[in-house]
């Protein structure tokens, strides 16, 4: 495979507003309050209301500001002004990324997979293997020895958020946090329902099309679509709320619920997500799928952007938590 420094145009578009909002947070504009800090509802709807506006942009957004919370919960100052990060942590089956001592620092060498704002990004949270644990590194990559794989990101849907993969040849590192920390914060779960928040306004965004149907003509079978897809959006948006004040009354989990009340939420919003994309295709057709670009974007980035949620795979996790407790967190 050819490497190289290329942006798609869909991808350059998205980057260019990832930029733009990261500015507009520096600037006090725009807000995404750190999960549990008491506004944690402020933070679900401020990535909601981005994904609204385009997935792909909202998938490096949250990125940034996940990458932002992580930061502040490990104890590192957060990112500086003009800098734009990632958070790379997708742990696929293979070799993957590993990290090796290099004096009191660390390098990281391999293969990582999906890597979202790879192009634009200029750090990233990155996890990596050192033996048989998983730990997380702050990366400037933006560099030459950090390097996107062309032709790694195949699919139409999120093709904007530039997600391939990227090798790692020697790629100086430092450790944030120590071997688990990562995933055995409270933020890790916390973080699990801010990307559901997206989620739930690519929804609502593949809903204007039903909407606007509905008002352009009175006929039932399109006004009982509406209706579905509205309860659905409804009580989404209702359990976002309430997880949100539960966040916000526990921010470090003491109650051992964050990753119940994440795998609950998670499960909701990505079926909520499937219900509002069938119905709106029922009642409207082929027609805006044809027709409407912004309407097929939304469709396909949607669909995409849901499997991070493992469907039955993370049911059955939250089966299994529920039938035989052991740890809570």
């Amino acid at each position: 495979m050819t490497e190289t420094p290329a942006l798609t145009v869909e991808a350059a578009a998205a980057a260019e507003e990832f930029a733009s909002t990261v500015r507009c947070i520096e600037s006090g504009k725009l807000s995404f309050p750190l999960p549990g800090s008491g506004r944690t509802a402020e933070r679900f709807a401020a990535l909601r209301a981005v994904a609204e506006s385009g997935l792909c942009t909202a998938r490096l957004v949250e990125g940034h500001v996940d990458a932002a919370a992580i930061l502040a919960e490990l104890g590192e100052p957060p990112p500086s002004p003009g800098q734009l990060w990632g958070v790379w942590a997708a742990e696929p089956p293979g070799a993957g990324l590993v990290a090796v001592r290099d004096g009191a620092g660390w390098l990281l060498k391999g293969l990582k997979q999906y890597c979202s704002g790879a192009h634009s990004c200029t750090h990233a949270l990155v996890t990596a293997r050192e033996g048989e644990s998983r730990r997380i590194f702050a990366v400037r990559v933006d560099q030459a020895d950090c390097l996107p794989v062309e032709g790694t990101w195949q699919a139409v849907g999120m093709a904007g958020s530039d997600t391939p993969d990227v090798r790692f040849t020697n790629v100086p590192a430092a450790a944030v946090g120590g071997p688990e920390a990562y995933v055995r914060r409270p933020g890790f779960w916390h973080g699990g329902i801010g990307v559901a928040a997206c989620w739930l306004g690519g929804a609502v965004a593949a809903a204007r099309v039903l909407r606007e149907a509905a008002a352009g003509r009175a006929e039932p079978h399109t006004d009982a679509h509406l209706g579905a897809v509205d309860v659905q959006l409804y009580a989404a948006e209702v359990l976002l709320e309430r997880a949100a004040e539960e966040i916000d009354a526990d921010p470090l989990d003491k109650r051992g619920e964050a990753r119940l009340r994440a795998m609950r939420v998670r499960g909701f919003v990505e079926s909520v997500c499937r219900t509002v994309l069938d119905h709106v295709g029922r009642a409207t057709g082929a027609g805006p799928l044809c027709h409407d670009a912004a309407h097929a974007r939304t469709v396909v980035d949607l669909s995409v952007y849901i499997r991070q949620h493992h469907a039955e795979r993370d049911l059955a996790a939250l089966g299994e938590f529920l039938a035989r407790p052991g740890d809570k967190r």
